[in-house]
C-alpha cells in the first residue's frame, strides 16, 4: 500500500540501523510511521510503501518497506519545509512571508524567478539570489541524497558525501561503497556494508574483506589508541566484523598480503610477533624516532654560564630550585630534546618560567604551545608568555575533504629556536609527527607533561613511549611544592596516584566528600551542589564548576546530568529552542565541540583590538551559546579561548551540552571547582588513572560524590589498557644503530 503525508516531527531515530519513528499528518489525522525512513525534517513530505499494523501499546501504525522524500504541495507543508533550516537564509519568519506572498507558486519562484523574492520586506535582491542559489544547489543534490537516504545514510552525512564526490557520487558508491569508510568521517563499516549488501556485492569479495581489515585497524586506533595490531588479533577481529565463520579465516589472512602489496598496510615481524600497521602510522612513528635522534644530538655553541644565570634568576625572583628542578632547567638549555614530567604541584610551571628567562637572555625565539585551546590559554596565564595551540602554530587550514593541512612543515619550518610543548600526555602520534616535521634541525624541543595522566584520545602513547625508551633526556619531578597548609587537592592527588586513599576532611577548604545512598540520589546531590550549595557557601558561580563523570550513561552519566543541570541552571532561556540528535539547545547553554572540524570558521577579538579570522574548532573546546537567530536558526557560540563561531541548524550535531563532561574530555583543562560522581563500572573503565586525571583538573576545589567503597575500588584498580605502539622500539633501534 502507498501513502503520502507531511512530517510533523521525529519521535525517535537510530542512526546506526536507520530505524525511525515519526509522526505524520495523513488524512487530517496524526499517524505514527515506523521503519527504515530517510532523515526528514518537519514539513517535508514522504511517499511510502508498506502496511498498516496495530501495536498493542501504541495503536495503529504504518510500517514502512520503502520511503522517499517528495516536494511538499500544501501551503502549511511548504512553509514548514522552508522553515526547516535546510535552505540557508530562510527561517520561520521569512518562510511565512514567502508562502503568504506566492502561495502554491512558492517553489517555482525560488527555482525560476528569484528576483520576485525581493518584493518581500527584508529580502534584498542579493539575498534573493543567495536564497535561490541555495535552493537550486539543494535540488541538484536531491537525487543523490535520496539515493543515499534509501541506503540509511543521514541527510548531514549525505551532503558531506556529495560535497566530496559531486556528480560521481552514485557511481562511486555503487562501484565500491567501502571507500566511504576511508573518505567520509562518521561512516563506519556497518553503514558501508549495509549499502554494499543492498547493492548485491559479494559477501566474500576481495573489496569487502580488505575494507573489513582496514576498518579493524582504524577502529583499533580510534577507539583503543593502537598504532598496530598483531596479525592474529587483526584477523580474528575482522572475522567478527565480517560475520565469517572460523573456517573462512584463510580467505581473510590472504587479503592481508594484498593490502601489503597495495601499500595500505605494513606487515612484518617485531620481537618475534607478526604485526600489521596502517602505513601512515608506520611512517609517522619511524619519522618521530629519526627526527628526535637528530634533535637530541644537536651541538650548541652557547657562551652563557647557565648555573650563574639560574642562581641570579633565583635571587631576583626569591625562589629556590631543588636539585631535580635545576637538572630539568639545565637539560632544557643544553639538550636538543628533553622531557620534564611530574604530577601537580611539583614545579613544572616554575621550571618553564626559568627556562623562558634563560632563553630570553640569549635572545632565542621561543614558541609555547599545547594541544588544546584551554591548555594553551592556561599556559599563557601561568608563564606570562603567549602560547598557541599546536594546530594554530602549525598554521592548519582545512581541505575539501574536511581534514587539516599544516602549512608549517619541512619546507616551511617554524620561526623558533626553542619549542616548548605543555600537556604532552594529550599529544597523539599524528599531531606529534606534524609538529616534528615543522622543526628545523637546530631547534630545541622541550616536552612537559604528566606521564600518569590518561593517554591521548588519538592513536599512540607518545609521552610514555618517549620516557620508557630511555633515549630522550627525562627529568622526573617527585617533590611537591605548590601546596597550601590547609590544601588537600595536590597531596590527595599524589596519594591516589600511589594507590592510597585520600585524606577526607570536610573542614578543609578545597577537598570534600559527600556520601551517597544510590546513583539516583547521587545525581540529585550533584545538581544541588552545582546549582545551590557551592554557589551559596563558597561563592562559586555555576559556570566556574565543572562536573566530570566517568561515563555517559546512567543516572550519574553525563547525558542525564546535562539535562538536569540545563533545566536548573538555564530554565528561563531567551530565544528559540533548537533540537539536534535529541539534545535541546538554548541561549546561555554551556556546550562542547565533540568532533574536530578543520573547516569551522571563527573570529576572535584580541586584547589589542585586532580581529583574528581563522578556521578550526576542535574536539573538547567548551563555550556558551550567545545567540540563536530566530529566522535562520543559526547558533553563535563563544568558546573559552575567545573564538566566536556560528553553526547552521544542520551543523548542531557537532555540539553537545557541557554542564557535565566525561573525564576523558577534560584532559588539558583546569576548572576552579570540579564535582566528580563516583560510579560502579567495568574495571577497564573505572580506574585509578581516571580518578587521578579528574582530581588534577581542579584549581580550587574538588567534591567527590558517592560511595567510599567505589572510591577505594577505583584507587586500588591500577589497570592500564595496553596500547600496541612501535615508537618505543623505533627509538631504541634508531639510537642504537648510530
Amino acid at each position: 500500500m502507498k501513502i503520502v503525508g507531511a512530517v510533523e516531527n521525529t519521535v525517535f531515530r537510530n542512526a546506526e540501523n536507520g530505524y525511525s519513528v515519526i509522526n505524520l499528518s495523513y488524512n487530517n489525522k496524526r499517524l505514527t510511521i515506523v521503519g527504515n525512513i530517510p532523515e526528514v525534517y518537519e514539513g517535508q513530505t514522504l511517499e511510502m510503501e508498506g502496511e498498516f499494523v496495530v501495536n498493542k501499546k501504541f495503536g495503529e501504525q504504518f510500517k514502512v518497506d520503502e520511503a522517499k522524500i517528495v516536494e511538499p504541495t500544501t501551503l502549511p507543508a511548504i512553509e514548514k519545509y522552508l522553515s526547516s533550516g535546510l535552505i540557508y537564509g530562510i527561517g520561520p519568519i521569512t518562510a511565512k512571508k514567502i508562502v503568504e506572498e506566492f502561495k502554491e507558486d512558492t517553489l517555482d519562484i525560488l527555482e525560476f524567478a528569484p528576483q520576485k523574492l525581493s518584493k518581500i520586506r527584508g529580502i534584498s535582491k542579493q539575498k534573493a539570489i543567495e536564497i535561490s542559489n541555495a535552493y537550486n544547489e539543494m535540488k541538484d543534490m536531491q537525487n543523490v541524497i535520496m539515493f543515499l537516504q534509501s541506503h540509511y545514510i543521514t541527510t548531514n552525512t549525505a551532503i558531506k558525501i556529495f560535497n566530496i564526490y559531486k556528480d560521481k557520487t552514485i557511481e562511486m558508491v555503487k562501484n565500491n561503497p567501502y571507500q566511504l569508510i576511508e573518505d567520509i568521517d562518521g561512516i563506519g563499516f556497518a553503514t558501508a556494508d549495509k549499502i554494499a549488501i543492498k547493492l548485491g556485492i559479494d559477501l566474500f569479495g576481495e573489496n569487502r574483506i580488505k575494507a573489513g581489515l582496514i576498518y579493524t585497524l582504524k577502529v583499533a586506533s580510534e577507539r583503543e589508541g593502537h598504532t598496530y595490531l598483531p596479525r592474529e588479533n587483526l584477523i580474528d577481529n575482522c572475522i567478527e566484523i565480517l560475520n565469517f565463520s572460523p573456517e573462512e579465516k584463510k580467505i581473510v589472512n590472504s587479503c592481508v598480503d594484498y593490502l601489503q602489496i597495495e601499500g595500505l598496510v605494513k606487515n612484518f615481524t617485531n620481537h618475534g610477533e607478526d604485526v600489521c600497521v596502517l602505513t601512515k602510522f608506520y611512517y609517522q612513528e619511524k619519522y618521530i624516532a629519526k627526527k628526535l635522534y637528530k634533535l637530541s644530538f644537536n651541538q650548541f655553541d652557547d657562551k652563557f654560564n647557565f648555573l650563574d644565570n639560574i642562581n641570579f634568576y633565583q635571587r631576583i625572583n626569591k625562589i629556590q630550585l631543588n636539585g631535580e628542578q635545576t637538572d630539568a632547567v639545565l637539560a632544557s638549555l643544553n639538550k636538543g630534546a628533553s622531557i620534564i614530567t611530574g604530577g601537580p604541584g611539583t614545579g613544572k610551571t616554575t621550571i618553564v618560567r626559568c627556562i623562558l628567562e634563560m632563553f630570553k637572555q640569549q635572545g632565542k625565539r621561543v614558541l609555547l604551545c599545547a594541544p588544546t585551546g584551554r591548555a594553551s590559554k592556561r599556559l599563557s596565564e601561568s608563564s606570562g608568555v603567549e602560547a598557541k595551540t599546536i594546530h594554530r602554530a602549525l598554521e592548519m587550514n582545512p581541505t575539501e575533504a574536511g581534514e587539516g593541512i599544516f602549512h608549517r612543515n619541512e619546507s616551511n619550518p617554524l620561526d623558533a629556536d626553542v619549542v616548548i610543548v605543555d600537556e604532552m600526555s594529550m599529544v597523539d602520534v599524528a599531531l606529534f609527527y606534524h609538529l616534528l616535521k615543522s622543526l628545523r634541525s637546530t631547534t630545541r624541543l622541550i616536552l612537559v607533561g604528566d606521564k600518569d595522566q590518561l593517554p591521548s584520545v588519538g592513536a599512540g602513547n607518545v609521552l610514555r613511549d618517549l620516557i620508557n625508551s630511555n633515549r630522550i633526556d627525562t627529568t622526573s619531578l617527585v617533590n611537591i611544592y605548590r601546596q597550601g597548609n590547609d590544601s588537600l587537592i595536590i597531596s590527595n592527588a599524589h596519594l591516589i596516584n600511589s594507590g592510597k586513599m585520600p585524606v577526607i576532611n570536610n573542614s578543609s577548604k578545597d577537598f570534600f566528600y559527600e556520601a551517597g545512598k544510590d546513583l539516583i540520589s547521587n545525581s540529585e546531590t550533584v545538581v544541588d551542589l552545582v546549582t545551590s550549595r557551592l554557589p551559596k557557601y563558597f561563592c562559586y558561580k555555576p559556570e566556574d564548576i565543572q562536573v566530570l563523570a566517568p561515563m555517559k550513561a546512567g543516572p550519574c552519566g553525563i547525558d542525564n546530568l546535562n539535562k538536569r543541570l540545563q533545566m536548573t541552571i538555564n530554565p528561563n532561556f531567551k530565544g528559540i529552542e533548537l533540537e539536534s540528535d535529541f539534545t535541546k539547545f538554548h541561549v546561555g547553554d554551556k556546550v562542547m565541540q565533540i568532533v574536530n572540524n578543520y573547516e569551522q570558521t571563527f573570529v576572535k577579538y584580541e586584547d589589542n583590538g585586532m580581529v583574528q579570522e581563522g578556521s578550526g574548532v576542535f574536539n573538547g573546546d567548551i563555550g556558551y551559546i550567545t545567540r540563536i537567530e530566530p529566522d535562520s536558526h543559526e547558533v553563535t557560540v563563544r568558546f573559552d579561548d575567545g573564538k566566536i563561531s556560528k553553526y547552521a541548524k544542520t551543523e548542531l550535531h557537532q555540539l553537545t551540552l557541557a554542564y557535565a563532561i566525561t573525564i576523558h574530555k577534560s584532559q588539558g583543562s583546569e576548572f576552579d571547582c570540579v564535582v566528580i560522581p563516583l560510579v560502579p563500572g567495568a574495571p577497564i573503565i573505572v580506574t585509578r588513572n581516571l580518578l587521578y586525571t579528574a582530581i588534577t583538573r581542579a584549581k580550587k576545589a574538588v567534591v567527590l560524590v558517592g560511595s567510599k567503597q567505589i572510591l577505594a575500588r577505583m584507587i586500588h584498580n591500577n589497570y592500564t589498557a595496553k596500547r600496541y605502539t612501535l615508537l618505543k622500539d623505533y627509538l631504541i633501534e634508531e639510537f642504537s644503530d648510530k
